[in-house]
């Protein structure tokens, strides 16, 4: 027998992804599995995931064979191409951002009161980023919102700094019109996400440093994402970068490629340097 539901209808609201936290940050050596331990069975969740707006996040990882990839060899973001192995992207609920911002704060600095940092760290580059574009190689693609939940096995950033005179939305525009479409194309990346640089607030007070500034205000961070592994497709990436060159829109300061990490392993962990 079926009962009819008395519970009202409810409206819901769609997630809106208002803002990412992009985190770049290399353990001390010596240190490797300590520091994975501590942020994959704490910190991913007490410092970010607990927190309200706080709804997607994956870490990535670069061992050394795909650091070796990296160009250019020194920039804004990594002062070395061996800088940076692993990196953390949280997506944060639109509605929420102030307050997963001013939760965030407090949590980081309660948790460290409490002897629940982890010292033998540095930050290579950590930064808010704010939405500009989304382009997807399929029509009906993985929504940007669901990207970090999908299985994707590959992550590859790029940051540009926008050509002398051109405003930044018109580079990106420029960007996505015809390199990043000839990149999708080619079927080695699934979807590319523009964003733009959020300053800190001014009450922004953790107790580490927050590395490298990334370049200027106007740098355009781009996160592609790859359903393979990125290093069989980075002469596309190359290419993409020549392009971006090429269409007057800027250079690139920095390209890198992830793989995920093996959650709940030390995978990978020895084969950062």
């Amino acid at each position: 027998m079926t009962v009819a539901s008395t519970t009202p209808a409810t409206t819901l609201t769609p997630v809106r992804l208002g803002q990412a936290l992009f985190t770049l940050v290399d353990p001390a050596r010596g240190h490797e599995a300590a520091y994975n331990r501590w942020y994959e069975r704490d910190h991913i969740y007490s410092g970010c995931m607990i927190g309200p707006g706080w709804f997607a996040g994956r870490r990535w990882v670069a061992p050394k064979w795909l650091k070796d990839l990296r160009f250019p060899e020194t920039g804004p973001v990594a002062t070395k191409t061996e800088d940076g192995s692993y990196l953390a992207i949280y997506w944060v609920h639109e509605p929420e951002m102030e307050e997963a911002e001013a939760w965030a704060r407090t949590q980081v600095g309660q948790l460290y009161a409490a002897g629940r940092g982890f010292a033998e760290r540095e930050h290579v580059h950590t930064g808010q980023y704010l939405p500009d574009s989304t382009v997807s190689a399929q029509a009906d693609g993985v929504p940007l919102e669901l990207a970090l939940d999908h299985n994707y096995r590959g992550l590859v950033t790029v940051m540009i700094e926008p050509a002398e005179g051109l405003d930044r939305a018109s580079a990106v525009a420029t960007i996505d019109a015809g390199p990043v479409r000839a990149l999708l194309d080619t079927g080695a990346v699934d979807l590319v996400s523009s964003w733009r640089h959020k300053p800190w607030p001014a009450d922004h007070n953790v107790p580490m440093k927050m590395g490298n500034d990334g370049g200027t205000t106007e740098r355009i961070l781009q996160m592609c994402f790859l359903e393979g592994d990125p290093a069989e497709s980075w002469q596309h990436i190359i290419d993409y970068a020549a392009a971006v060159e090429r269409s007057g829109a800027g250079r690139v300061t920095f390209a890198s490629p992830f793989i995920p990490t093996e959650v709940g392993t030390d995978k990978y962990t020895d084969e950062l340097w």
